[in-house]
């Protein structure tokens, strides 16, 4: 019997699965809202939710959890080392202040779990969009509330 076994397969293999939700949820995180197929935007879903749960506790177990879930790559900013705050050209830095790359994970658990800390779920909206013109793929456009 199958009880509660239920999965967004996605007619892929589990590692390639994996890789793809990784891919997407770092997308996601990095620009704010992604353009996808409807059955990967429903899969990754609970999967961007489950992240923003653990980046809301905040410690450093949530940061390890939530670090093997997403690929940490470089966004285009940078961070004040000790403030913690996203440096701009405007910005006037001392001599004496480092600054750091922003990455996913830092913003995941900077920027992102400091705007969800009062709501208790619902993090992420699923707006349906137009089918795709070359194979008519239901499409969807997935954003963080």
């Amino acid at each position: 019997m199958r009880h509660q076994c239920k999965k967004h397969k996605l007619g892929l293999a589990q590692d390639q699965r994996k890789a793809m939700l990784r891919s997407l949820v770092s997308s996601l995180f990095m620009h704010n809202e992604i353009k996808t197929t409807l059955a990967r935007a429903k899969a990754l879903k609970p999967y961007a939710e489950r992240l923003i749960t653990l980046a809301k506790r905040g410690d450093l177990h949530a940061r390890r959890q939530a670090a093997r879930f997403i690929f940490d790559q470089k966004t285009e900013r940078l961070l004040n080392a000790q403030t913690g705050e996203v440096i701009t050209a405007e910005t006037n830095l001392k001599d004496n202040e480092k600054t750091v790359e922003e990455t996913v994970l830092r913003k995941l658990f900077g920027e992102i779990a400091k705007n969800y800390s009062d709501r208790n779920g619902g993090y992420i909206r699923i707006y349906k969009m137009p089918p795709r013109r070359g194979d008519a793929a239901d499409m969807a456009l997935i954003q963080l509330v």
